[in-house]
Formats: structure tokens, sequence, C-alpha cells
């Protein structure tokens, strides 16, 4: 295999290990209850077939070809067999509405499909309706791989590995990633393989790794934290990574993995949080966890039962996590959470680390990452992670900039006197109520998630009502207790949160939903935040009943 130079991105990473550790195992994969392993050179084997066969096809260089299906071995070799190939990989959500995967298909030219184990039925069947005629179909080698036109080894059997890697510039477009979009089409974010080493390096500088490190990969891999937090950190890193095979399967799999890096969203560690908390209080928890011979044991048989023994880093991003969560972490596991900030459009930004931490903040920049306030607040980035543009949209890329060159997040935020950001919300949330007042929800939710087990997610809603109206999805575990306590705990929270808001931003009623919010029923992203215009029509009719009685209620559905 001959390299062009020795600027080094993914491809280069694979093989460089493969020639330095080549029977070293990199992915560890479960599937129907068998444990395969692959090394490096196995990986370098595969992928390398792969490029070749994919180069077979004579696509133009810099065509597009999607990768669908749960996290597992193969989407990492998919990935790197297409960019080894000079085409673009483009990720697909495993639960995601068929219109969606038809409209990016079709919006992004895509040549072809690899698709892997789907989480169901219904999710095999949403892909499948959303696959344009002509598209070319590889299934991966798992049971719960589709059918498609090719099996992955039939799609690669004739092939010798590829002989010769053009590695591309840093200019040249390395991956599309589709926004999951909280409202309207998702939009293709282009990534350049000079924004992804840029990332990389930053992260990997932030909290340098250690021999022997494990990572754990069961976030979406069509969503940019996990394909730079787990895939790209452990081609450079040289890190084994073990596959969640399913969801049911977390908390076996996880304690087999033990890993030393940790990447989580604020939904995962709440309900981590809460594993705990609904067999014993938090108050008896924090008790115990301060004797002097019972403590340390507690808490490592807590932190053991977690799979995080290991863990050096717990990372967290993607949206706001409640100030709770963390100290639950740090007090009673003695484990710190380290947030980060960062999009699909401008990688990574931010990020506490050791020795500079402070919580409810998402860190300090980074050295080479330049952050800046306008003037209603909205935070604006500009460094060398940030996309070159939306894909075929010049009007979204144009308006996505300022006219002298920062990216608009969209979010808003503050700076403290110590240069540690705050979000404080998102600018187009912001809403008003019916007496011309304006509310910014995001604070307002994240305050009310922390400290209660029967709050699963939340929702406020203000549009046109006198006072805001908070609906509530509920925990499994709510949902077993009586229905009083459970209404006495979110009455006591709403009159916590209430306490330093201003008149018109206070919480007025409680919508209580049983309905368990998910991707599959386009309540949450894919990555586990609240789509607000779905919650709000959802709901509209019953909201609107509730704003409308005189008393401070808990109105269930």
């Amino acid at each position: 295999m001959t390299v062009a130079n020795r600027t080094s991105y993914p491809v280069d990473q694979l093989l460089h290990w493969a020639e330095q550790t080549p029977d070293a195992t990199w992915l560890t994969q479960y599937d129907a209850g068998a444990r395969r392993t692959m090394s490096w050179r196995e990986a370098a084997d595969d992928v390398g077939r792969m490029a070749s066969a994919l180069k077979a096809k004579g696509w133009p260089a810099g065509s597009r070809v999607a990768i669908a299906g749960m996290n597992c071995a193969h989407w990492f070799l998919a990935d790197l067999a297409i960019q080894m190939a000079g085409l673009v990989p483009v990720g697909i959500y495993a639960r995601q509405a068929s219109q969606t995967t038809q409209w990016i298909l079709k919006h992004c030219d895509a040549k072809a499909i690899f698709i892997g184990p789907m989480p169901s039925a219904m999710a095999t069947d949403m892909l499948q309706q959303g696959l344009p005629d002509g598209i070319v179909t590889i299934a991966m080698p798992y049971d719960g791989a589709p059918a498609a036109e090719h099996s992955w080894a039939g799609f690669a059997r004739a092939h010798l590995p590829l002989r010769r890697y053009d590695q591309p510039s840093a200019e040249t477009l390395a991956t599309l990633v589709y926004t999951s979009g909280t409202t309207g089409n998702a939009k293709g974010v282009m990534l350049s393989y000079g924004n992804l080493a840029f990332t990389s390096a930053v992260f990997r500088e932030v909290i340098p790794a250690k021999p022997g490190e494990r990572l754990f990969s069961y976030l979406p891999l069509a969503h940019i934290l996990e394909r730079v937090a787990v895939e790209m950190a452990s081609l450079y890193w040289g890190a084994e990574v073990y596959f969640l095979e399913r969801v049911e399967k977390m908390s076996e799999q996880l304690m087999e993995a033990k890993p030393t890096r940790f990447v989580a969203v604020p939904l995962v560690l709440s309900r981590l949080q809460a594993s705990f908390t609904a067999r014993i209080p938090e108050r008896q928890l924090r008790a115990l966890v301060k004797r002097r011979w019972i403590g340390p044991l507690l808490r490592k048989r807590m932190v053991t039962r977690l799979g995080l023994q290991d863990s050096r880093a717990l990372f967290c991003g993607a949206a706001p996590i409640p100030h709770a969560t963390l100290l639950f972490f740090r007090d009673v596991l003695g484990l710190d959470v380290y947030e980060c900030y960062g999009q699909s459009e401008a990688l990574y930004c931010s990020m506490n680390r050791p020795g500079a931490q402070r919580l409810g903040s998402v860190g300090k920049p980074f050295s080479d990452a330049n952050l800046r306030l306008a003037k209603d607040g909205e935070i604006q980035v500009r460094h060398p992670g940030v996309m070159l543009g939306y894909f075929n949209d010049p009007k979204q890329t144009a308006a996505a900039f300022t006219d002298d060159g920062w990216l608009k997040t969209g979010d808003k935020g503050r700076f403290d006197d110590d240069g540690y950001l705050y979000i404080t919300g998102r600018v187009k949330e912001i809403f008003k109520t019916a007496k011309g007042k304006y509310v910014a929800p995001g604070p307002i939710e994240t305050v009310f998630m922390g400290g209660n087990d029967d709050v699963d997610q939340c929702c406020l809603i203000g549009m046109h009502l006198t006072q805001p109206v908070m609906v509530v999805s509920v925990s499994h575990t709510a949902l077993t207790k009586p229905r009083e306590d459970v209404e006495r705990g979110l009455l006591a929270d709403m009159d916590r949160v209430n306490a330093p808001l201003e008149d018109h931003e206070k919480i007025a009623k409680l919508l209580v939903v049983a309905e368990h919010w998910s991707s599959e029923n386009a309540l949450l992203t894919p990555t586990l935040k609240v789509r607000r215009n779905e919650i709000e029509a959802r709901y509209a009719a019953a909201v609107t009943q509730v704003a409308r009685r005189r008393e401070v209620l808990v109105e269930w559905q």
C-alpha cells in the first residue's frame, strides 16, 4: 500500500495500526449472542477489498454512498472503505421516518447504501420504504441486517485489497452529516478532511490517550459526536471499540467493555442516575457514600455495576444536562462528567476538562477556536472545524454565516469572568406569550429535569398562552407509583423551578403524559433532543384545555 503524503486522516490511521500492531484487537462485536473480534490487519484487508469493489463501479470521485443501521464493526469498515475509494459517506439513522430517509438519499444522489442490523421490524420497513429506485444495496454480515441486492462478502469477493490510496487534500469533502433537525427537512452539513483532522487533534490533545484505551459505541454513528469521539478517536489512539448489540443488553455489554472513556447525551446519564435512585432515594445514597467504611465499597459497587470502573473521563454533549445529574455523578459515584459544546456545523468548540471544569458551563473554548457573542447573545464561531457549507443549498449556507465569515450557531450563551461558556437557550426557541412577554424555554426545562426520577422528558409551551404550560413525559418508574405521590413531587418541582423566575416565565400548569417520547414516534430526534414543534402539535388541544382552567393543577393524559 502506498500513500501520497504523510498528513494523517482516518484511512492513514487504519493502515498505520495494521502495520504497527496487526494482530491487536480493534473491534469487538456482539451478534446473535456470539462475540466476534477483528484485528487491525483483518479490518484493513476488509476495507481494502470493499474499497476496490466500490471503485470498480466507476462512480465519479466524490459520489455519495450511504450507511444505515445500528452501530457495528462494519459501519466503521464501510465508512473507511468509502473514503478509501474516494467517495463520500453519508450516515442514515437506524430509527428514521421513511420520508426523511428518502429525502436524504435523493438530495445527496446516493449511489449505494450499506445496510446493517436494524433495531426492529418497524425500523426495517421504514428504511426499505425510503430507498429510492436504482440505489445499490449492500447488506452487512449480521443476522439483524435486512436482505439486500448484494451481501457484503458477495459484493467484495472478486476484488483484491486496493493497492494505492490517493490521499485527499484538506479541502476535499470527507462526509455529509445530515442534521437530525427539530423542524423542516434535514440539511447536509459538508465536512472536509481538514475539518475532521482539526477536531480530532483538539479532542485528543485536551485529554491525551493512555495505553489500553477502550471505547463503547452505542450513540448513533450517523451523528458526528459518535463519529469523532469514538470511531475517529479509536483510529488515532489505537483504541479497542466494543459495540452495543441491543438496548436491552446495555448494562451487560457495558460491564464487559469497561470503557476507559465514555461518551453520553444527557438523557442517557439521567436514566443511569434513575437506575439507582429508583431503588434507594438519592438523599440516602448521599449519606451512605459519606460513611467511612461502607461508603467506598458502595461507590465501587455502583460504578462497577455501570461498567465504568476503568473510566478516566465521561463526556456529555448534544443537549443541556441537568445540574442535579452532574452532581449525582460527582458526589455519589465519584465520576466527573465533562460537558462539551459543538454542533454538526462547527464540530467541537469548547469543553470542560480535568483541572478546568465549572459545573453548568460547557467549559472554555479550545485555544484554536474563536467564539464571540452577537448583540442578541447568539454564539458565533470561526475555526478550522467549521463546515464548508450545506450540500446543494447555497441559500441556507449564506444564511448560516455572518457577512464577515462567522458561523451563526443559533445558540444563545454567555461567558463568565473566567471565560467559561454557558448555553442559555436557542435563538429560535424563544416564544412570546399572550401577554407579549418573551420566554426562553431551554434553561427552564433543564432545571425542571433535574432531581426527580419521575420525569423522563419535558417541554415548555407558551405561544399564544397567557402563562406557560409544562408538558411532562413521565418515566416508566413513575407509572408504577401511586398517582398522588407523582403529582405531589411534580408540583414541588414546579414550585422549585418557579421560585427564581420572573412572573411571566413561571409555569402555570402541568400536563403529564404517559406516552413515551422517542425518535420512533417523532417526538425526539435520533440524538434524543425534544422536537418542540411536534410536541406542541401533538398536545395542542390538551394544553389549551389545561391552560383555560383557573386552578394550578396537574392534568394527566
